[in-house]
């Protein structure tokens, strides 16, 4: 690295102060805290794990976190029993029972649904916990194993504290309006289209 002289660093000091004195006025501004409703969409990887390293950073600080797994269950993840770790601060449900392609059973994915929509009302209504977690829950509206707009209804009526990440593709744009968060994971490139298979701490 070549030498840096004092003018550089002089400027240097002069336009980090401007900025953390713009930083810290916004900053200041925001005065209102909630519980947010996030979405993790789009088609690229890491959704769940984004979701999950919320669930991760909920627990740190000391905070209860729900888990509900709609479409997933016929694999074995990794996260399942890294969260176990934790105890009861975690409360795991994986409700479904595979993809669609997979089960190949309308009705009986349609009551899958159902009844991890059922766990979630319980767990929304558990005062302990801090995070919930619906993974795949975009997935069962595209599909409309659930009433979209009632979904969306209860959500929005959640106890004002309580954070809730939902996560799959193609969610749908009436809970994207409804959300405070949406992030979209873009796929630039993926090793599954190069012949790597599915790998144990990667995909599951």
């Amino acid at each position: 690295m070549k030498p840096v002289d004092d003018a550089t660093v002089e400027r240097h000091r002069t336009k980090m102060a401007n900025r953390k004195a713009v930083q810290d006025a916004e900053v200041a501004e925001k005065t209102l805290e909630k519980g947010l409703l996030m979405v993790h969409t789009g088609p690229g990887k890491g959704k769940s794990t984004a979701a999950f390293g919320l669930a991760l950073r909920m627990l740190g600080n000391h905070r209860r976190v729900g888990i509900v797994q709609f479409i997933k269950g016929a694999w074995s993840t990794g996260e399942q029993p890294a969260f176990a770790a934790f105890g009861d601060r975690v409360v795991w449900h994986t409700m479904g029972e595979g993809f669609t392609w997979e089960t190949q059973d309308l009705k009986r994915d349609i009551a899958a649904a159902e009844r991890a929509w059922d766990k979630v009302r319980e767990l929304m209504a558990d005062d302990s916990i801090g995070l919930l977690v619906l993974d795949e829950l975009n997935i069962a509206l595209r599909y409309e194993y659930l009433d979209l707009e009632k979904v969306v209804a209860e959500l929005t009526a959640r106890r004002h504290d309580l954070h809730v990440v939902v996560t799959g593709r193609n969610a749908k744009p009436l809970l994207m309006e409804a959300a405070d968060l949406v992030t979209e994971m873009t796929l630039v490139k993926h090793h599954f289209k190069a012949g790597v298979k599915a790998q144990a701490g990667i995909e599951f």
